[in-house]
């Protein structure tokens, strides 16, 4: 009886996914690619099955573990992201496990019912057989973890892809087995010191790199009409502001993009670059420059974005927000901008800001509320940059609402950002550079889905952002003017790097050598961006060129008021 039990939870959650494995099987069609996936399938459910009945019960509880936290993590991601777990997302979990317990709080919901499920498996496998199957004493024990190897080598050979539609409890584990592989195989080398040499002194006080978030370069007046009012095209006095158009962006992902704007990867090399080559800090301090770090979206020193406890040491002073609301820390890294320009202390700042990440309807005041109708206020106050899908699904009208106070977000986090900038601080011994992580996905033409960025086939828009240069007028730094008219709408991230190693005073032939060329000089840019960061296992980057003619840009939707701006 205890073995028909057993068959039946495991058979139980097998078939809660029939609509996971349809629409694996549709997708396949009738031909040699659906058998195999049949077959792989098939040894994949033998494998769980025999592993019920392994004999030592010690064993069975720590396969039945394994299984069910690995079924757990799968379920759960898929019922937060609404899209399925690829290796290179698996990976990028990885490096953001320092905010466990933010989705535990925020996902709690979705993670209970993936729990439920998982329990499942847990109790199937675990549980004690009945009677024992008249096979040899080891098939069951070794038939799960050949059925785990054959799934690794499948993943291994086709870099990672391959795992699609299988039964969902093993794809973690093969996941896991990956990265450890990687782990050990796959290192670089070491991270190594300063060695550019400076042809002279940093050529501003303060160098500043404002990195925004979720900041669509189609959304600001900046690059169109019916853009949000930013505060950037206006004269203001003592500043020249340089507005590079559109930029393509490193990546549609934030951590890719930020950790590169950190270290300075090019297109070719990246991954090298990345991990072996000195940050952005330490170049600073070389040239006598201290370092700031303003991290407006996390709390409590928790770190994001790829920085490790190596990478912190470098930095003098390390900001956060701990007790500001989520809607008040841009001002309040502005704020701190603001003291920071007028101490009379040489450095380097870099600020990470909220920007405009999901959710967006609690990020900007009531004042704000420019652009209406608008997604629903008061639910999401005290998150900054994740939340549960509740009452959004991803329907047309759901979408004007989002669109709205999307806007209505960049009208505060980004025009009101700005317009105090000009208005209280001391920009005279200092350049900025103002650009976002990546652009949004908005579905302005109508596609499906939920997602706004980090899609593995994006549309154009999640890589297109902003890039702007302020200087104070007494500032001699680089000729931004000498090639603007050829790299407005032709540049991107890639252009930063090698711009703000130039500013610091380091030798303009050895920068390009490595870096690539500044925004001071034609960048002959591809003009792309990376859909598949993590290339691993010998998989390639997935660049995707941005064609401006074919960007959507916002128009006043038809029946949708607009109030005028504060």
């Amino acid at each position: 009886m205890r073995g028909w039990i057993k068959l039946a939870l495991l058979f139980l959650y097998l078939a809660s996914f029939h609509g996971y494995y349809r629409e694996r099987i549709e997708a396949l069609g009738l031909g040699l690619p659906l058998l195999l996936y049949l077959g792989v399938a098939g040894v994949l459910v033998v494998g769980l099955l025999l592993a019920a009945w392994i004999r030592p019960g010690w064993l069975r509880w720590v396969l039945a573990l394994a299984f069910a936290v690995s079924a757990l993590f799968f379920d759960a991601y898929m019922r937060i992201t609404d899209s399925y777990l690829t290796y290179s997302a698996f990976v990028s979990m990885v490096y953001a496990g320092g905010f466990i317990q933010e989705a535990l709080q925020q996902y709690h919901y979705a993670i209970t019912l993936a729990a439920f499920n998982a329990l499942l498996v847990l109790l199937g496998v675990g549980l004690r057989p009945g009677a024992v199957l008249r096979l040899p004493r080891l098939v069951p024990v070794v038939a799960p973890f050949l059925a785990l190897a054959l799934l690794v080598g499948v993943l291994f050979i086709r870099a990672g892809e391959g795992a699609r539609g299988l039964p969902v409890m093993y794809t973690p584990l093969a996941y896991v087995s990956l990265f450890g592989y990687e782990a050990l195989h796959d290192r670089v080398g070491p991270r190594e010191p300063v060695s550019l040499a400076q042809s002279g002194k940093p050529m501003a006080r303060d160098i500043v790199l404002i990195i925004d978030e979720s900041i669509s370069g189609n959304y600001l007046d900046l690059n169109t009409p019916a853009g949000v009012a930013t505060h950037l095209l206006q004269p203001h006095p003592g500043v020249s502001i340089v507005n590079y158009g559109y930029a393509a962006s490193v990546a549609n992902c934030s951590a890719d993009t930020n950790v590169t704007l950190r270290y300075g990867g090019t297109r070719s090399d990246y991954l090298r670059i990345n991990s072996t080559q000195p940050s952005i800090w330490q170049y600073a301090k070389r040239a006598g420059l201290g370092t700031v770090y303003i991290d407006a979206q996390r709390t409590g020193g928790n770190l994001q974005n790829l920085m490790d406890k190596t990478e912190k040491r470098d930095i003098d002073r390390f900001v956060q927000f701990d007790d500001t609301p989520v809607v008040q820390r841009d001002m309040a890294a502005l704020e701190q901008l603001v003291s920071l320009l007028k101490d009379g202390q040489a450095q380097l700042i870099v600020i990470n800001k909220v920007g405009a990440h999901f959710p967006v309807h609690d990020k900007y005041p009531d004042a704000f509320l420019t652009y209406q109708p608008a997604l629903p206020r008061g639910h999401f106050a005290d998150v900054a940059d994740t939340a549960t899908r509740d009452g959004f699904d991803g329907r047309p009208e759901d979408w004007v609402l989002y669109r709205n106070a999307y806007r209505n977000t960049l009208g505060w986090n980004v025009g009101e950002f700005f317009r105090r900038l000009f208005a209280e601080a001391d920009l005279s011994q200092a350049v900025l550079i103002y650009t976002s992580d990546h652009g949004q996905d908005l579905h302005e033409r109508g596609n499906p889905g939920l997602n706004t960025h980090c899609d593995s086939d994006p549309v154009m828009e999640e890589g297109l952002v902003p890039l702007v240069v302020i200087q104070g007028t007494g500032v001699k730094a680089l000729d931004w003017q000498a090639h603007l008219a050829q790299n407005r709408n032709a540049s991107s991230h890639y252009n930063i790097y090698p711009t703000l190693l130039k500013l610091l005073g380091y030798d303009a032939a050895a920068v390009t050598r490595i870096y690539g060329q500044a925004l001071d000089v034609p960048t002959d840019d591809p003009f792309t961006f990376n859909v598949r960061f993590n290339a691993r296992l010998g998989a390639k980057p997935d660049f995707r060129h941005i064609d401006l003619s074919q960007v959507v840009t916002p128009e006043q939707a038809k029946g949708v008021a607009v109030t005028a701006a504060p």
